[in-house]
């Protein structure tokens, strides 16, 4: 009797001991996972729940594995530059000319706004000089306007402003005037055309989006991990799923970095248990001032989190990007900065922009 329950004793320990391994080995095997923090809530600056459900986002399951309290007061209290409002500009506009015979109120005009401000792929606007500060604005509530103006931008990154996009904008401010009984003086189509190639030129030429991949060199990782590591480095959760940013101090203003990974596994169940193997990290140059320097915040936000992470820097060949490499865009990058600026198209400035978008 003795015998036989001392074997089944050891026999249940070495059931006991099997199990634990086949535990441990499949935690081995899994994604590197996030360790236990509290939730702090941090967003991209300028995008909280309310405006992801007016848009149709979907919240990323994964943000309640963030790190973060130390990310979230120096957030918190930082303060933000304000925003800009997007303004006419002759550089980068047609603009039409629309005369009344009297001031208008913003009500009025604002009945007569079209539905839509776009023509095609590209955006335009209305603006009215204020009877009172003798600025041009968009019609505000309780304004008076003793003159409009409206411009369809000349080119972006779909491309230049064709025939049949200017044709729309005619005739959406068109049929505005008519509402307003304004007289409306539009700029000749072949010389607009002509205009919207020559600087969809100029931008193609001088457009820059820089990404690395960082790819694991062994195990993955889960979405937690990733946004845990990520937050260390000052990214915080993106408006979408599958997309971390570093915000930048201009409220508004696009971010500096943009960290994606696999969106659908941003949206699993369990975000601890997710697999991601390769991440990008992405810097959009003519959005940002060379001021704020975002490529040395890139180049080190890269080698930081690839760091943390056990991750390899490639390019999109799989091509390792070492320091050397990171110098060569550099002084690629000072010759292009030179560029914007002398075409007063700096980077960073709305007009670059609305350009660049």
């Amino acid at each position: 009797m003795t015998l036989t329950i001392a074997l089944i004793i050891v026999g249940g320990l070495l059931l006991v001991a099997v199990l634990a391994h086949g535990v441990w080995t499949a935690r081995k095997a899994g994604p590197r996972r996030a360790e236990a923090q509290i939730e702090p809530r941090l967003t991209e600056p300028g995008l909280n729940e309310g405006d992801a459900s007016a848009h149709g986002a979907k919240r990323d399951p994964s943000l309640d594995a963030i790190e973060g309290g130390d990310l979230a007061s120096r957030l918190a209290l930082k303060p933000h530059a304000r925003k800009a409002s997007p303004r006419l500009d002759a550089l980068i506009d047609a603009i039409a000319s629309l005369t009344v015979d009297a001031p208008l109120s913003a009500e009025v005009a604002l009945a007569h706004y079209p539905p839509t401000r776009r023509a095609g792929t590209k955006p335009f606007q209305i603006e009215g000089l204020n009877t009172v500060n003798g600025e041009w604005e968009l019609p505000l509530p309780g304004q008076h306007y003793s003159e409009f103006q409206a411009g369809v931008q000349l080119a972006n990154r779909s491309g230049a402003l064709n025939q049949i996009e200017y044709s729309e904008f005619v005739q959406k401010v068109q049929d505005f005037a008519d509402g307003l009984g304004a007289f409306a003086q539009f700029p000749d189509m072949l010389d607009v055309v002509a205009r919207a190639r020559e600087l969809d030129g100029f931008a193609s030429e001088h457009d820059a989006q820089l990404a690395v991949v960082l790819r694991s060199r062994g195990a993955a990782w889960s979405v937690g991990y990733v946004q845990q590591m990520a937050a260390r480095n000052g990214l915080v959760p993106g408006a979408v799923p599958g997309r971390l940013v570093m915000p930048s101090d201009e409220e508004g203003a696009p971010p500096i970095l943009v960290l994606s990974f696999d969106a659908q596994a941003a949206l699993a169940e369990d975000p601890q248990q997710s697999a991601v193997r390769e991440l990008s990290l992405s810097l959009d140059v003519p959005q940002t001032p060379e001021s704020a320097e975002p490529f040395a915040a890139w180049q080190q936000a890269a080698r930081a989190i690839a760091a943390d992470i056990e991750a390899e820097i490639t390019d999109d060949r799989s091509q390792v990007v070492n320091l050397h490499a990171f110098a060569s865009i550099g002084q690629e990058l000072n010759t292009l900065y030179l560029a914007l600026a002398s075409h007063d198209l700096a980077a960073g400035s709305m007009a670059a922009r609305r350009l660049f978008s």
